[in-house]
């Protein structure tokens, strides 16, 4: 028997995807702070560290993990935030999982593996230094 979401729910989860889509990390702070998941998913598993690494927004990474967000929860497809923002190029954000904890094996393909995958030779250091 499933139970049909609540649309007051559902549009709220859907306003908190897009603060982390846009990167507004006192918004979304404010709202984890007042109870919203900090490992919020959507439909495709996407988290709220996910949709914030993806789109290069480094204090909203940061704000989410001070609060308790996994820096490695992978998505429907494998994916972690940290190999996402390998994929992308945005530094700022790898290295704010990497302080929040984020594991460069982690995930298919991880982030060593994307890293190699795009010649990113500065990155396969940095991961094995730390």
């Amino acid at each position: 028997m499933s139970e049909t979401p609540d649309p007051e729910v559902v549009e709220l989860a859907s306003k908190v995807f897009d603060l982390a889509r846009t990167g507004d990390a006192a918004a979304l702070a404010a709202y984890l702070d007042a109870g919203v998941p900090a490992n919020l998913t959507n439909d495709r598993g996407d988290t709220l560290v996910m949709l914030a690494a993806y789109h290069g927004h480094a204090d909203a990474v940061t704000a989410l993990l001070e609060r308790g967000a996994d820096a490695d929860r992978a998505n429907d497809r494998g994916q972690t935030p940290l190999a996402g923002a390998v994929f992308k190029g945005a530094d700022a954000v790898i290295h704010a999982l990497l302080a929040g904890g984020a594991n460069p094996e982690s995930g298919t393909p991880s982030a060593v593996d994307t890293a190699r995958m795009f010649g990113k030779t500065e990155l396969l250091e940095l991961f094995t230094t730390r």
